[in-house]
This record gives C-alpha cells, structure tokens and sequence, in this order.
C-alpha cells in the first residue's frame, strides 16, 4: 500500500528536474498520473512533447498508470486541458503539483517588460489558471491537495530575480487565498521552497570563489530528496496541514514563517513625517531586517 493509492494526481513541469522525480515518486507511492510538461527552453520558448511522454512512458513500463499532456499552463485553456484530460481518462483528480517554471534572470534596471512579463505569466498566471480548473473539480468532489513550488529568490531574497522574486511570492499568497477559501470543501494548498540542482539552477552565475562555492552546495542537492514532502503533502496524511510554506534542503526540511506585525508605536495626537523620523525611526530601526540573499541565511553545506 502506498500513499497515495486511489489518488490521481497532475504535476506540471513533470518532464525534467523535480516534476520528474514527483511524478515517479507518486507513481511508486500508488498514484496515477497525468504528466504535463511544455518541453520548451529554460527561458521559456519552444514546445516538445517529448519530455512528457518519454515519463508517463516510464511510470507504465514500471506498472503504474499515466498519460501526457503538453499543454501550456500559461493559457488557461492549456492549464484547463490538464484536469479535463485527468477526469476524462481517470473520473477525478486528487492533486495539483504545480511545478512548471521558467527564469528570466536580469538585474531590474535591465529587466525588459518581456522578460517581465512571460516570468509573471508562466510562474505565477500559469499557477492562478491550473488551480482554478483544479478547485472546481475539488469542490464538486469534496477534496483535494494542491501543492505550489515557491522559491526563497522570493521569501528572502537574490540578486537579478525582480520578476522570478515577484512571482513567487506571488504563488505564496495565492496558495495562502486558495487554503483560506477553500477549507470549507475539504482542499488544502501548501507551498515548498527547493533547493535542487537542475537546469533553472543551472544558470545561476557564479563570477567569484564565495558564488561557485555555493553552486557547488546547491550541486550536492538532488531532485529527488523534494519529491517525498511533496507526495506526503498530496496524501490524506496531510488533510490537516494547509496554508503552510516549506522547504526542502537536501535532507533538511524547513518551515518558513509568514510576516506578521512586530513591533507597534502610539501618538494619541497622531503622526506627522517629522514625528515619524524623530520618534518612530530609532524606535523601528533595531527590528529593520537586514537585505540578505538565500545564501546568506543557509549558508552551511546541505546535510
């Protein structure tokens, strides 16, 4: 028995990397999949079913059941294609990975508007369309996981990701509205940060010792170690954890907090911008978090 019998599950960008390693991990774990993978570039362009069809082929040489689909979930008449496909082929659908990304790395005075623009559509518009087909399916069935990748680019922070930083915090709070929202139905969503070797990671520059130094960490970090909080999130195990950010870090597993208000100030007269500079500012300023990049908060080898 694994965890995830019975359950259908979709997982885009399921043709490389981690979606791979998800896919198969699900498969082996009792799942039946539908393998959506676009085939493009890392930047985006080009399509190719391939990818798609060279895993669902694997799943069902090694027993399991799946079926490809090489819709772009950046048009919501792709990402729809992949739930129809999974109720079609299968009568329902228990889970949504959604996985599928791109990079567009720029310093943001150099970010031009289409790299902008195709990073908020495929990473975070692409997310918004695949779970929206998703939960109208949960709700008639009463249940169902989604589990969304982030990334720290957003929730700490790297140099020349504006447009990749952006998208995944927004995927954070479109995770959080979707578990709020969705509760009453019996569907959780949760996200998890990776940190994985694969061909986005790939392209991560690396001009001086300390930068390859980190490459190497992140070389060390295999696809495969993200797969299992993945399919845990997905099973009926989880059906009480929701709304939750992770993180997965070789065999570490992180829970990120989410803001909150920490500090608070009172002028029963009210503010004015010369009160705040004089009184609020000295008051404020200890708890000010400091500009750190995803490094420099796991800056110890991956364990």
């Amino acid at each position: 028995m694994g965890m995830l019998d019975g359950k259908v599950m979709a997982v885009t960008g399921a043709g490389r990397g981690i979606g791979r390693e998800i896919a198969l991990l699900a498969a082996r774990e009792g799942a039946t999949l539908v393998v959506n993978d676009l085939g493009g570039t890392q930047e985006g362009e080009g399509a190719d079913r391939g990818p798609a069809l060279e895993v669902a082929q694997e799943i069902e040489t090694n027993g399991g059941r799946a079926i490809a689909n090489s819709a772009d979930i950046s048009s919501p008449q792709g990402a729809a294609s992949i739930v129809e496909d999974a109720v079609r082929t299968y009568g329902r659908l228990d889970a949504l990975v959604n996985n599928a990304g791109v990079l567009r790395d720029r310093i943001f005075h150099k970010m031009s508007q289409p790299d902008w623009d195709d990073v908020i559509r495929i990473n975070l518009n692409g997310y918004f369309y695949t779970s929206k087909a998703a939960a109208l399916q949960f709700k008639e069935q009463g249940s169902g996981a989604f589990v969304h990748f982030t990334s720290t680019s957003g929730l700490i922070g790297n140099f020349g990701q504006a447009n990749y930083s952006a998208a995944k915090m927004g995927v954070v709070g479109l995770s959080n509205s979707i578990a709020l929202d969705m509760a009453r139905s019996g569907v959780t969503s949760n996200c998890i940060a990776p940190f994985a070797w694969s061909r986005m990671t790939a392209t991560i520059p690396a001009q001086n010792d300390a930068e390859r130094e980190r490459v190497e960490r992140i070389k060390s970090m295999s696809a495969e170690k993200i797969a299992p909080l993945a399919i845990f999130l997905a099973s009926d195990a989880a059906k009480d954890v929701t709304g939750q950010i992770f993180a997965v870090r070789k065999n570490e597993i992180f829970l990120f907090s989410v803001p909150r208000p920490i500090r608070s100030m009172h002028r029963s007269e009210g503010w004015t911008p010369e009160s705040i500079a004089s009184d609020l500012l000295p008051a404020f300023r200890p708890s000010f978090h400091k500009l750190e990049r995803s490094g420099d908060i796991f800056a110890w080898d991956p364990v």
